[in-house]
């Protein structure tokens, strides 16, 4: 199969990018614990993610899993379902400064083929500010990344998250002044053909939660201002662009997607995580799977559906 029958297995009726994200493995373990006195098990992790592939992939044009916890899960996706498969190790070492890329021990591009995967995903972390010796590392690290992905004909899909390395809180209004110039400027970047990447997977480039008509407290942006770094992203690259849902809410992200198409995005689609099925966690782990299960086919559906919908008013179609 070609990359351009892979990423064809990744689009809905519409040609874009519907899909759901479920590749979490830290930071899934850390909600479970939130509801529990232990900590979170490997099988709970993995049972947690067979259930909401088997549930929800019906509605996803795509289903997002990780190598390490998801592989089971995958196999319980809808057969109209496509696969991306998380390439990268949880997390970074925060000891060391850049927090620096890594790819899972056991696992290449290859492998992920051979499971199945119609497409290699890799998280980077990203600050188009630091130094060059840092950044040339992780530039070549994706160079070879995409390198794996042409032999095996494999779509290469690079998630980046941006961040400030004088900055600690990418939540804080301090950071939501400099985070267009930070999302923007490394999609430029990473847009090269260098780096063979078929699809970015990126934030909205402002923080939703400091555009006046949108703030409860400071605002950092005007509307004006906002929907020009809307329009601003969707120039700086040639390449198919999704939005990750951060963790913000359901209704927040509809509303992000709306206020993206208004300002002139032509983003193709989305990989929606935690906005989608992160009720489901607490129900999970205080009522057991049935109990999930029956959550993900009201609440989760009815999540994911709203979502479509505003993709089918929104979002672009891929041409590949």
């Amino acid at each position: 199969m070609t990359k351009k029958e892979h990423f064809q297995n990744l689009l809905n009726n519409q040609g874009t990018i519907a899909a759901l994200a479920i590749d979490q493995r830290g930071a899934l373990r850390k909600m479970m614990e939130k509801y529990q006195d232990t900590p979170a098990t490997i099988d709970q992790v993995k049972q947690f993610k067979s259930i909401i592939s088997e549930q929800l992939t019906p509605y996803a044009s795509a289903i997002l899993l990780d190598a390490e916890y998801g592989i089971d899960a995958s196999k319980e996706r809808h057969a109209s379902c496509g696969l991306l498969t998380a390439y990268e190790k949880t997390g970074y070492d925060a000891s060391q400064p850049g927090r620096l890329p890594d790819i899972l021990d056991v696992w290449s591009v290859r492998r992920l083929r051979e499971a199945g995967s119609d497409s290699c995903k890799f998280l980077l972390y990203y600050d188009v500010d630091e130094s060059d010796e840092i950044n040339d590392h992780k530039k070549a690290f994706i160079e070879r990344i995409g390198s794996e992905c042409i032999a095996e004909e494999l779509p290469f899909f690079l998630e980046v998250v941006t961040y400030d390395a004088e900055i600690s809180d990418a939540g804080s209004a301090e950071f939501a002044k400099v985070k267009p110039h930070k999302v923007n400027d490394m999609m430029k970047v990473f847009s090269d053909p260098r780096y063979a990447i078929d699809c970015l997977k990126v934030e909205v480039p402002v923080n939703m939660k400091y555009v006046a008509g949108y703030a409860e407290g400071e605002v950092v942006y005007s509307k004006d201002e906002a929907q020009e770094a809307f329009k601003s992203q969707a120039e700086s690259t040639k390449l198919p662009f999704i939005f990750l849902s951060a963790g913000v809410s359901s209704e927040l992200f509809n509303e992000t997607l709306d206020f993206a198409k208004e300002a002139g995005s032509t983003f193709n689609g989305v990989l929606c995580g935690r906005a989608t099925w992160a009720g489901a966690v607490e129900v999970f782990i205080k009522e057991g799977e049935a109990a999930a299960k029956s959550w993900c086919q009201n609440v989760g559906r009815k999540n994911i559906e709203t979502l479509n919908n505003t993709l089918s008013k929104t979002a672009t179609p891929v041409i590949l």
